[in-house]
């Protein structure tokens, strides 16, 4: 192993996350950016300042047999970013991943499949988060941004900050979610978040710096699936007229 390429790889390491913030790349192209990097950083002893094209198709060709097409496309797209804002090179390995083209149908869920889901989720926050995605028709990572500053109750309707392609939208907000979310709030108290991590417990909720966990969220979402007995797969993709839970 090189110490002085990992002690360079490190610090050029920060200087690619500071450019991945400053040029307002999206937080999930952010982390998937940075993973990439780190991963082949790790594969390279943090020498990857000039790697050749059979390296790297060495590299992404055995990346392949454990990671699907898009996590293998967000990891090149990394490495280019990072050649492009970090080590100020060109990138000259062009064309050397192309996915082949798919068109898949999200599967949609009924109202009583969406219903037994709600109800088969047994921690709280979770089931006001799942309710409030197919009530508002929000993707995962929109409902763990929200903010008390996001409900406008007179309106009633929810400002959805940096939702896909960097736009902020407005979308209608239900009176039955709108209760749901003030009962919920008086549970945990939090001055901001909507949904605030429960690393302290509901106790400590109120004084979390961070939202829901994404991957535990995922996590329960598939348990919950499991259990309902449901073979489609759980995802928040359109407006759902449901039960409240709480």
């Amino acid at each position: 192993m090189s110490t002085s390429c990992q002690d360079k790889f490190k610090l050029q390491y920060q200087t690619h996350l500071k450019h991945l913030r400053l040029k307002g790349l999206q937080p999930k192209t952010i982390d998937a950016y940075s993973r990439g990097v780190r991963r082949i950083g790790k594969a390279f002893d943090g020498c990857i300042g000039d790697l050749s094209e059979t390296q790297l198709l060495d590299y992404f060709t055995k990346l392949l047999e454990t990671h699907s097409w898009s996590a293998v496309k967000l990891d090149l797209y990394g490495l280019k970013f990072f050649y492009a804002h970090v080590l100020r090179k060109p990138w000259v390995h062009v064309d050397l991943i192309k996915p082949p083209r798919a068109q898949r149908l999200p599967d949609i869920l009924t109202v009583e499949e969406v219903q037994r889901a709600i109800q088969a989720t047994r921690v709280l926050s979770y089931q006001v988060l799942f309710f409030t995605l197919y009530s508002l028709g929000l993707r995962l990572g929109e409902g763990l941004r929200l903010t008390v500053a996001d409900m406008d109750a007179k309106r009633r309707r929810v400002h959805v900050r940096d939702a896909k392609g960097n736009k902020d939208r407005l979308v209608p907000l239900p009176e039955t979610t709108l209760d749901v979310l003030r009962r919920f709030w008086r549970v945990h108290r939090h001055p901001s978040l909507l949904f605030p991590n429960r690393q302290g417990g509901l106790k400590k909720a109120a004084m979390a710096k961070t939202p829901l966990d994404r991957g535990g969220v995922q996590i329960a979402l598939g348990q919950v699936v499991a259990s309902c007995g449901i073979k489609k797969r759980l995802h928040p993709i359109a407006y759902a007229t449901v039960t409240p839970p709480i």
